[in-house]
């Protein structure tokens, strides 16, 4: 069986995490999102809010499930017999730290990274600066699920 993770934070996930996902469940025989789980960061959501926002998310594709993880991410595909991890790159920034990434979990434990470009109408899109628009009143709507910019709404009306 082929298998793939998916890592990342998901804070929310966006639709540029949404297509990637479905990519990659086309490609694989099971593909795990993988929420990491950063202790010194403090996300907008809980990490079990984003599991449930996921789950949600990818329930039409009954290949992908979702996790989440504290520790090395090749420690995880160790314990899980995950053989790829996929990423997705937005921009030429991204592609210096990821492939740094790729080459150091590669030597770790021989763990394949494969880099999926996004669609060029998502290149822009990150979960930070999705808050941060929202945050200020701007109409992100487009760029989430519905489910995931109700929740989001809701989040920010009551921190604020």
């Amino acid at each position: 069986m082929r298998r793939a993770v998916c890592p990342g934070s998901y804070d929310p996930p966006t639709n540029g995490h949404l297509d990637i996902l479905e990519r990659a469940a086309g490609l694989f025989d099971e593909v795990t999102v993988a929420v990491l789980v950063n202790q010194n960061k403090k996300g907008l959501f809980t990490v079990e809010e984003r599991l449930s926002l996921l789950a949600e998310a990818m329930s039409h594709l009954p290949n992908v499930r979702v996790d989440s993880w504290h520790g090395l991410l090749v420690d995880y595909c160790r314990q899980h017999d995950i053989q790829a991890i996929v990423k997705g790159l937005r921009a030429v920034s991204d592609f210096d730290y990821e492939l740094q990434m790729a080459q150091m979990n590669q030597q770790l434990t021989g763990v394949e990274t494969l880099f999926m470009p996004t669609k060029p109408e998502n290149s822009f899109l990150s979960s930070s600066l999705v808050k941060e628009v929202a945050t200020y009143g701007g109409d992100v709507r487009h760029l989430l699920s519905d489910k995931v910019h109700q929740r989001l709404v809701e989040r920010l009306a009551r921190n604020g």
